[in-house]
């Protein structure tokens, strides 16, 4: 096989994991802003939400939205097999196992610190300033099946997100010759494609966000703490957004003139 033939099998297995995940969500997200521009409502007074809410008395509803969260790890699961080789696990290629868990967690809790404070600050400084979307994180309610249904929904993004755009990512562009900071500039900007629906502020943020996750990837060369770090901050925003909004309505509550966004699921 030449190298030619190598290279271009690379990019369209690249390009047929992101169309199934990702790079689907950035497309729809960027087409989402482009229209909440276009919007005679300020960007300031529109308003998105990150989990569609279920009917607690329509048993069936809950059952498909748990299905949903399940079958979107259909691409996790694809990356996870494609990076598969003989004799090497790729879950312990790319740190996605319990070897070292109490130093994954310890690693998570200070990119937690590094990477939460700050985010909600600049959450709050793109609501003040009218250019991050009002986002309605978590509509809970006393049903049974609301927190399980927001922890599922937690750890399907934090592994969608690292595995494929850190774990696979990294592993397929090094292969195809991309210098590591081309890398994490790379994936950092297709993490902000993706969350475009929520802002400027949300795009700045999660640049920033994937640039610190791609260096400690590349300095620890291990998942497990960037998706440990993933899953807290979303279980943080998804359960404790009604208390944000109860201290701070003016930032967190939702808007006056709500405008629907849709919301590009990853």
């Amino acid at each position: 096989m030449s190298p030619f033939s190598r290279s271009s099998r690379l990019w369209w297995e690249i390009a047929i994991v992101l169309a199934l995940s990702v790079g689907r969500s950035a497309l729809y997200s960027v087409l989402a802003l482009v229209q909440a521009l276009q919007r005679e409502v300020s960007l300031g007074n529109q308003q998105t939400s990150l989990n569609p809410t279920a009917s607690a008395a329509d048993v069936w509803d809950v059952l498909y939205q748990f299905l949903g969260q399940v079958l979107a790890l259909a691409p996790v699961a694809l990356a996870v097999y494609l990076l598969w080789e003989p004799g090497v696990s790729t879950f312990r290629r790319i740190g996605l196992d319990f070897r070292r868990f109490g130093r994954d967690l310890g690693q998570s809790v200070l990119l937690l610190a590094v990477i939460g404070v700050p985010g909600l600050a600049l959450y709050a400084a793109g609501r003040a300033l009218g250019v991050t979307v009002q986002v309605d994180a978590a509509p809970l309610d006393p049903s049974w099946w609301t927190i399980p249904a927001l922890l599922l929904a937690a750890l399907r993004a934090g592994l969608t997100e690292e595995v494929i755009v850190i774990g696979y990512l990294f592993d397929r562009l090094k292969r195809l010759g991309w210098s590591t900071w081309t890398i994490i500039l790379s994936t950092a900007a297709l993490r902000g494609a993706y969350h475009a629906y929520q802002g400027f502020g949300a795009i700045v943020g999660n640049v920033a966000m994937g640039i610190v996750f791609g260096w400690c990837y590349h300095r620890w060369g291990r998942v497990m703490p960037l998706v440990i770090t993933h899953v807290l901050i979303d279980v943080i925003a998804f359960v404790g957004y009604p208390l944000a909004a109860a201290l701070w309505p003016g930032l967190f509550a939702p808007a006056p003139t709500p405008m629907p966004t849709p919301t590009p699921s990853v």
